[in-house]
């Protein structure tokens, strides 16, 4: 009886080691731009039903990503559109909201968009921290979006969350705009930067009135 239950515990151990050694190599085998989705929640985007925000003070966006259903308020109109059907009246509020989700969901767009490359990562002196930090290079191809061939270069730290970028115009060497990422919030699982700062001025890109719809 004691060596069977010695035997059944053995088999146990050795399955429980296998889990591991299994968990470990998914893990690893998780590309740079995974690993940054999830460490924002990316796997808790897929109960998301409806996401409200405000960018910058100018835009409000409500977002029925399972439809593609969008809303654009602002101060002087409101616009509703498919982006599944975009149209000459509603490609300008699009393009404004490709920019702002740009902003406010960067870390799933690195998962999300196509005809892009990605670096490697390597480890860099943050431009504003001045920090080490991994980076990575984010490239836009040359056709197609509204941006093509825009690069950003990204640095977030061991967890893999982002703390600042650098964006670079048709991926010219200088960049045109650096700023922080900052004032994260968990919105039912999903970490949001809602202030986005340049190292001097008063300068302050925000988004707020951030709310998540759960299924």
């Amino acid at each position: 009886m004691k060596n069977l239950l010695v035997i059944i515990c053995l088999l146990l151990l050795s399955n429980s080691c296998k889990q591991k050694e299994n968990n470990v190599l998914s893990k690893s085998e998780l590309s740079i731009a995974e690993k940054i989705a999830n460490a924002h929640g990316f796997e808790n985007w897929k109960n998301v039903s409806e996401i409200q925000f405000t960018f910058n003070k100018k835009r409000n966006w409500k977002w029925h990503p399972k439809t593609d259903d969008v809303t654009l308020t602002t101060e002087n109109d409101t616009i509703n559109y498919n982006r599944k059907s975009i149209d000459s009246i509603s490609k300008k509020a699009d393009r404004a909201f490709i920019n702002d989700k740009f902003w406010l969901l960067i870390p799933f767009q690195l998962v999300w968009d196509a005809g892009i490359t990605i670096s490697g990562s390597k480890k860099e002196i943050a431009p504003i921290s001045k920090i080490e930090m991994n980076k990575i290079t984010l490239l836009y191809g040359s056709e197609g979006g509204y941006t093509p061939g825009d690069a950003y270069d990204i640095y977030f730290e061991d967890d893999y969350i982002i703390k600042e970028w650098a964006f670079r115009k048709g991926n010219k060497p200088k960049a045109g705009l650096i700023n922080t990422f900052e004032n994260y919030q968990d919105f039912n699982g999903i970490k949001i930067a809602q202030e986005h700062k340049r190292s001097k001025g008063d300068w302050n890109l925000t988004l707020t009135d951030i709310s998540l719809k759960i299924n």
